[in-house]
């Protein structure tokens, strides 16, 4: 029977929308949400324990400038996300979203346990770029496959779950360190790295049990019909020129593509900036306030904040696909920006303890991080079959390279205003720029994914 009319058929019977999906598409889910689990943990372990590291790692007349080191590390990581998601997202348009997501697992978590032996800040900063290279990829492709998998009707909700596991990967980082922070010793920051290996492991799993993606099997065949018959001196049509076209090249060559992608971009730009420019340097704010408060154990306060942020994140994820189906693509969009934007103040300026800092940041991450999962539930809905992981790829890690110059130019600016308050305020107006681009971009709620 027609996909589309089971759906109807199921949405007119009031059949609960979970009850449309099968063995196949939990394993899609379970495949892309530990995936982006390990992400998770790969990536939020470097903001967690960066201090710690750097202290160990850096001279005594480079501690004084410690936030400039740490902005160039996340500089450095960025740099390798979003090189590595853009190389990635081509690459599974090419040869598939499964072998292409084994790949980029293996990347990063090798490159994560090796982080574990560095013994110089430039050795810390080589190994983060080279698990971004890996970390940027897999995101790509495992958005690409939900999306492509699953029905109409539950492909928002999955993917706001798929989501949220990077928030459960950053939690597990922050319970880990949470628990080293005050057993572990001087070097306990090694261990968060050495545990970032297993996820390699997962790789069997995937092997074994998850199926490459349809659509992209007969979009495969037909990009190989194509280049046929454009070998032979047929001309093809516009759209037989995106399938048969190099994958980002179609995507900026075609004047509605390039369109959306721009737009899609500007949103991306403020919800980058203003995560990595702004909302990373908390648990290192609340471990300054606390110091200043002179509380015990400042480090641990740090940690703590990074739970509760995490925790907050986790609900904007899960919830921002069910908000999705109930008001709309861009009326979600609007939400979470306008919310980023409120709450950063109430973090950066409004409270002063660490409890109270520690409190509305796990507000701020609901929206903050929780606005990250309008690239995998949007995006998708968005671009056809023959470009869509590439197309995701440049949106998701496209304005990395822009972003990058937020840790960076944050370290700097936090040392040369002398607190965190004024730069985070500052950076947070990069929401506004996404504000402004939600009107002019479609509503997509309830269709299915373009050909």
């Amino acid at each position: 029977m027609n996909a589309s009319l089971t759906t109807g058929a199921a949405e007119l019977s009031g059949v609960p929308w979970y009850r449309e999906l099968n063995r196949d598409h939990w394993r899609v889910l379970m495949a892309s949400f530990m995936g982006w689990v390990f992400d998770g943990y790969e990536n939020y372990s470097l903001f967690l324990v960066s201090a710690p590291a750097l202290r160990e790692l850096l001279t005594a007349d480079q501690l004084g400038e410690m936030s400039i080191y740490s902005g160039i590390i996340v500089a450095s990581m960025l740099l390798g996300v979003g090189s590595g998601g853009i190389l990635g997202g081509v690459v599974a348009d090419y040869i598939g979203r499964r072998r292409t997501m084994m790949i980029t697992i293996l990347v990063y978590s090798i490159c994560t346990g090796l982080t574990g032996f560095v013994q110089s800040w430039p050795q810390l900063a080589l190994f983060r770029f080279l698990a971004g290279l890996g970390m940027g990829g897999e995101w790509a492709t495992g958005t690409t496959l939900m999306a492509e998998s699953w029905p109409t009707r539950a492909r928002a909700k999955g993917l706001g779950i798929m989501q949220s596991a990077f928030g459960w990967g950053a939690l597990t980082a922050s319970c880990v360190w949470y628990l080293l922070a005050s057993r572990g010793g001087p070097g306990a920051w090694r261990i968060v790295f050495f545990l970032g290996v297993l996820p390699a492991f997962f790789v069997l799993y995937l092997r074994r049990n998850v199926k490459e993606s349809e659509k992209w099997l007969e979009k495969r065949q037909q990009r190989r019909d194509l280049k046929t018959l454009q070998s032979s001196g047929i001309t093809l049509s516009q759209e037989q020129n995106i399938v048969a076209g190099f994958t980002l090249a179609s995507l900026f060559r075609d004047p509605q593509l390039r369109r959306t992608v721009l737009l899609c971009l500007l949103m991306s730009l403020g919800t980058m900036i203003g995560f990595w420019g702004v909302s990373t340097w908390i648990p290192m704010y609340v471990e300054s306030a606390a110091k200043a408060g002179n509380f015990a154990n400042p480090a641990r306060w740090g940690a703590l904040a990074g739970v509760l942020f995490t925790m907050g994140s986790i609900v904007g994820y899960v919830s921002a696909g069910f908000l999705a189906d109930l008001i709309g693509r861009r009326g979600m969009l609007l939400f979470l920006f306008v919310g980023a934007l409120v709450t950063t103040p109430f973090v950066f300026l409004w409270t002063h303890s660490p409890v109270a800092i520690a409190i509305a940041a796990c507000v701020n991450g609901a929206f903050t991080l929780g606005q990250f999962a309008w690239m995998a539930i949007y995006s998708p809905e968005l671009f056809p079959t023959a470009v869509r992981a590439t197309s995701v790829s440049v949106v998701f890690n496209g304005t990395r390279f822009v972003s990058i110059l937020g840790p960076f130019v944050g370290g700097v600016l936090i040392t040369r205003l002398g607190g965190f308050t004024t730069t985070a305020l500052l950076f947070s107006c990069a929401y506004v720029l996404a504000i402004c681009a939600v009107p002019f971009l479609p509503e997509t709620k309830g269709k299915p994914l373009p050909g």
